[in-house]
């Protein structure tokens, strides 16, 4: 008897889970998510297709100081359309953004803002465009690096 097939969904939520739990370092406490395909560019998945998009950190500016317990974020997707739906329709004009704090996924999030809690000290901020399904487009889509510094 053979078992019951996972979803592609389904692996790649429990492939997050067993990367989440076997990692030395964690997201932040109040992360949303995990991630199944963590920044290293040698985790795309075999025939991910190429995306029409450019994504950009509007706010936090590059070197912001940033006072108060609270950074809001600001990205904009140009070329492709952020969507709320996930599913396995891939198309390179559609997706959703990522936003990695210290290298650790934060958010998975289907709108172009995001108030994230931070404590002081100094952050380097990313976001990633992915597909409908939140994986990586091939080459995968990244915003410049933000730095900023919490008082």
């Amino acid at each position: 008897m053979r078992p019951p097939r996972l979803s592609r969904r389904l692996l790649a939520i429990l492939v997050a889970f067993i990367v989440a739990s076997c990692s030395s370092a964690s997201p932040p406490a109040s992360s949303d998510s995990a991630s199944a395909y963590p920044i290293d560019a040698s985790n795309i998945p075999p025939g991910r297709p190429s995306t029409t998009a450019k994504i950009t950190i509007v706010s936090p500016a590059p070197n912001a100081v940033i006072t108060g317990g609270t950074v809001h974020v600001v990205v904009q997707v140009t070329g492709a359309t952020v969507v709320d739906d996930t599913n396995e329709d891939i198309r390179p004009d559609q997706g959703h953004v990522h936003l990695y704090l210290d290298n650790a996924l934060w958010y998975m999030q289907y709108s172009l803002t995001k108030d994230i809690p931070v404590s002081p000290g100094t952050y380097v901020l990313k976001a990633e465009f992915v597909a409908n399904d939140h994986a990586p487009f091939n080459p995968r889509d990244w915003s410049d690096q933000v730095f900023f510094t919490v008082k």
